[in-house]
């Protein structure tokens, strides 16, 4: 461990031209999540939202799902050993986001969005441990002169690495929950997506009550 992590936002040549030849779908940890990111990704374009199931009644002028963007500066996640920098030889692993899918639904006023996030974790000369913890942030966003953060969450996965080694992962954000926005609001919302190393940190503990 003590990894320090940090994001870069040029990506060297040989980690670039081994992301585009490798973009494959990753097996998820289990079933359930294979199946809800299959439901995603499954036949549409990255930015359409899934086909509604049969039986399923949602008004299309009640429900707006906004389309995603990886945020800029996040869209990389490069780790070196302690006191080295990300680049060139001192490069342990690095990970990026290849393709993004989302899918909304309404209840009682409340949007529940599902984001898919799928990428790869690279290994760098550096050598990358047998597994690697990935930090993701997914957000929805109201853009616009004043950026608004409605709602945002963080996110991990664990990626098993071997030696040069060039490994696909999947997440399914599924429980960004946000109220739906009156009017034509929601046609300015966004869903930033990205990494986010604070998200490896572990939640501040809650205050204890001062004692009268």
């Amino acid at each position: 461990m003590g990894d320090r992590p940090v994001i870069k936002g040029v990506v060297a040549a040989a980690v670039s031209i081994a992301i585009g030849c490798s973009l494959f779908a990753a097996p998820a940890a289990s079933q359930s999540i294979s199946d809800r990111f299959k439901s995603l990704f499954g036949g549409g374009k990255s930015d359409e939202p899934a086909e509604k199931t049969p039986g399923e009644s949602i008004e299309e002028t009640d429900l707006t799902c906004p389309p995603v963007a990886v945020r800029a500066g996040a869209s990389t996640f490069a780790v070196a050993p302690p006191g080295k920098q990300p680049v060139g030889n001192d490069l342990r692993y690095q990970a990026t986001i290849t393709k993004t899918a989302r899918e909304c639904s309404i209840n009682a006023g409340q949007i529940t969005a599902r984001i898919g996030i799928q990428g790869r974790v690279i290994a760098g000369p550096a050598g990358a441990p047998s597994s690697v913890q990935i930090p993701l942030r997914v957000a929805v966003v109201q853009g616009g002169v004043g950026e608004k953060t409605i709602a945002t969450k963080a996110y991990q996965t664990t990626v098993s690495m071997s030696e040069d080694s060039s490994v696909p992962f999947t997440l399914v954000a599924d429980d960004l929950i946000y109220p739906a926005p009156t009017g034509g609001t929601g046609d300015s919302y966004i869903f930033y997506i990205g990494f986010d190393p604070q998200a490896l940190k572990p939640e501040p503990k809650p205050k204890a009550p001062k004692k009268k």
